[in-house]
């Protein structure tokens, strides 16, 4: 979507603060772990094509929120809206592609397939991306929210010819109020019941919230001397080295914990490196980055994938959601609370430090791929 490099700064052009800024994200935050691990369920027990496409369109009357009310409580209602599309769709698609694969087969598939899909994902943003630039120029922040619904519209709209195989489950144990409940209770035993996937839960929490950080880019660019119209094409860095981190995972999805750990540890070196050189091209460490994290976000959900049953998919991959919305709340508040008192780059910086950290527990804690825990 055409609004996702620039949206930071129609809110910025709109008089908010960096603080209030932080604060929509720690909303946007709340919301969807809100509803994460509920909605996780509902796709467990309803058509999992449908709530995604429903997900979907939330999204885009978030995005068009944005367009047609460009004040704090207009943003605001937008982020409640693309809060809960994004809960609804969150393992949703995740879930339904790891079961088909499952009945015929072929779950040793997943990574590959995951890793293409991510790599088509991210190029498609990186033209929407490179698309704003031109988009702002001859229409302004009207003709890029409005390409944003279309396009996020449309997608949703696409994964109603998904297909789909019924899931073979009781009608007592699954159906209405009472198997939602079922199935909300037995997907968070398996997570607590096991270590293995504890673990797999909490590491596949960690790497994606870091990716949080991605909404504070177009601020870095523009603290860098970067125009808004040159914005959108800085942001075309991480999104092209995302596609390419998610295209190399597919390959080596088999990579090691320790291996893993180390590209995860350079990657926090990269961050600080590029975020406190202040300049433009410190967006090149940054992309590459970026890119460590795509490729350490595949790596790890493919072994979540590999460690949890199928009945209660869903539901286990939103408990992981939901933590990772949690790590994204920390990231918000930690830059919202010192923003008051440190230049963003710095702040961006000192979050290498954490990163640092979830690199060890990568190290001592995650599974190795096992095809003996595949469903």
């Amino acid at each position: 979507m055409l609004l996702y490099p620039v949206y930071v700064l129609l809110f910025a052009d709109a008089g908010l603060s960096t603080g209030q800024i932080s604060s929509l994200f720690v909303l946007w935050s709340a919301v969807s772990f809100t509803f994460e691990v509920p909605s996780g369920a509902w796709a467990d027990t309803w058509s999992r094509r449908r709530l995604y496409t429903l997900g979907a369109l939330l999204t885009a009357a978030g995005y068009a929120t944005w367009t047609l009310w460009a004040t704090y409580p207009g943003f605001a209602l937008g982020f409640v809206l693309w809060g809960l599309g994004g809960a609804l769709a969150s393992g949703t698609l995740e879930a339904l592609v790891y079961d088909e694969l499952a009945a015929a087969g072929a779950t040793d598939r997943y990574p590959r397939i995951a890793g293409r899909g991510g790599t088509v994902a991210i190029l498609a943003m990186l033209v929407a991306t490179t698309a704003a630039a031109p988009a702002y120029a001859w229409g302004g922040y009207p003709l890029v929210g409005a390409l944003s619904v279309a396009v996020t519209a449309a997608g949703g709209l696409l994964a109603l010819g998904f297909p789909e195989t019924p899931r073979q489950q009781d009608a007592d144990e699954y159906g209405g109020v009472r198997g939602y409940a079922d199935t909300l209770r037995a997907g968070l035993r398996e997570v607590r019941g096991s270590r293995r996937v504890a673990w797999a839960v909490a590491i596949g929490a960690l790497v994606p919230g870091f990716t949080a950080l991605d909404e504070y880019l177009p601020l870095l660019s523009r603290a860098a001397g970067a125009p808004t119209t040159l914005v959108p094409l800085l942001f075309a860095l991480p999104a092209l080295a995302m596609a390419v981190g998610s295209a190399l995972a597919g390959r080596w999805a088999a990579i090691s914990p320790a291996g893993l750990s180390g590209l995860l540890a350079a990657a926090a070196v990269l961050l600080a490196t590029g975020a406190l050189s202040r300049h433009l091209a410190g967006m090149l460490p940054i992309a590459v980055a970026f890119g460590l994290l795509q490729f350490a976000i595949i790596v790890t959900e493919t072994r979540l994938q590999d460690a949890i049953g199928s009945a209660t998919r869903a539901t286990v991959l939103s408990v992981s959601g939901f933590a990772s919305e949690v790590v994204a709340v920390g990231l918000y508040g930690f830059v919202g609370a010192g923003a008051a008192v440190a230049p963003v780059a710095v702040l961006f910086a000192l979050l290498a430090v954490p990163l640092l950290g979830t690199a060890a527990a990568v190290r001592c804690r995650l599974p190795r791929t096992d095809p003996a825990h595949r469903t």
